[in-house]
């Protein structure tokens, strides 16, 4: 049994995860766009980019009910519309711990799309911009001034702050309204509703102006940069706090790395600490999408690991490194 057991790991350690994940992102695409089809929804508090204004979706972002849920009187929030919101919050944690940062590698919409959008940008051969680290720092604080307005805006609806007037209800979920999973995802679906000006007020008029910029950036962001709208993400920078409680870890023994850097330079999100990281078990990032790409290229036996509940369940070795090389030398 030990033996047929250190094969089956052998095995599973030699394969590509970026293959699987290939066809697990297509899946999850069809799921979440095109899941309402067959009656398959996986509900509205999805850790993940699935757009409440696409239809049939499969499942639709947190960040939604999220941002409704927050223009909530504060008074309220003892009562059943308060249950209401605890009973959403819990349910997105419940999804995101199994799954950690996965949700963003592995079954993000609008991350697949990115991916393909890169895929193409290696077809046509355009070169990508490189940032420097300083630069890189900078933008990652965006996702997080994202998420505060996002949370900060729709209670400003609901409660006056320091006397101030309430806010226009116009405003009551203003990341969707510029987030380019609202004008692109139902395109999938052929409404290109979303793609116009709303005119019934300057507000909305304001909104989806800079929704349709945002789009625009998102697209052309895209061929310069890898995971481009991955940096200024808020369900990312959302993830970030409760991502020390996931059971799905990225795990690294610092004693086994030699500092070769193949992990930093396959990590589409540009994370150096993953490899400069000596300290911390626990290397799962802000930016990380836990696509598993550092540990295929790691040559260094079990020093990256992908961890469930504390067992590896994909781990990096020599021997699987070197059948992956040979594998993409053999297709070129």
């Amino acid at each position: 049994m030990g033996e047929i057991m250190g094969n089956f790991r052998r095995a599973i350690n030699n394969t590509s995860l970026s293959r699987f994940r290939f066809y697990f992102q297509a899946a999850s695409f069809l799921l979440l766009i095109y899941g309402g089809y067959l009656a398959l929804n996986l509900g509205d508090q999805l850790p993940t980019f699935a757009c409440i204004f696409s239809e049939p979706r499969g499942g639709s972002c947190y960040l939604f009910g999220l941002q409704h849920q927050m223009t909530t009187p504060w008074t309220s929030y003892l009562s059943g519309r308060g249950i209401g919101l605890l009973v959403g919050f819990l349910t997105f944690i419940a999804f995101f711990i199994v799954f950690n940062k996965a949700w963003c590698g592995f079954a993000c919409p609008l991350g697949t799309i990115q991916d393909w959008l890169t895929a193409l940008r290696a077809r046509f051969k355009i070169r990508y911009a490189n940032y420097a680290e300083p630069t890189f720092q900078r933008l990652k604080k965006i996702k997080y001034i994202l998420l505060a307005l996002l949370i900060l805006i729709p209670m400003a609806i609901g409660n006056s702050f320091f006397g101030l007037p309430k806010l226009n209800h116009d405003f009551g979920v203003p990341f969707c309204m510029i987030c380019p999973g609202r004008t692109i995802l139902p395109l999938f679906s052929g409404d290109f509703s979303q793609l116009a000006l709303d005119l019934s007020s300057k507000s909305k008029m304001i909104l989806t102006a800079l929704g349709l910029m945002v789009t625009g950036i998102f697209l052309s962001g895209s061929f310069i940069k890898k995971r481009f709208f991955c940096l200024f993400c808020p369900m990312s920078a959302f993830h970030y706090i409760f991502a020390n409680a996931a059971l799905l870890r990225l795990s690294k023994d610092a004693g086994k790395c030699s500092r070769c850097g193949n992990c930093y330079r396959a990590c589409d999100v540009g994370i150096r600490a993953i490899a400069d990281d000596l300290q911390h078990k626990n290397i799962v990032k802000d930016d990380c999408m836990l696509c598993g790409k550092c540990v295929e290229m790691c040559p260094e036996e079990g020093c990256l690991q992908v961890k469930f509940l504390g067992l590896p369940i994909y781990q990096s070795t020599a021997e699987g490194f070197f059948k992956r090389m040979q594998g993409r030398n053999n297709a070129k």
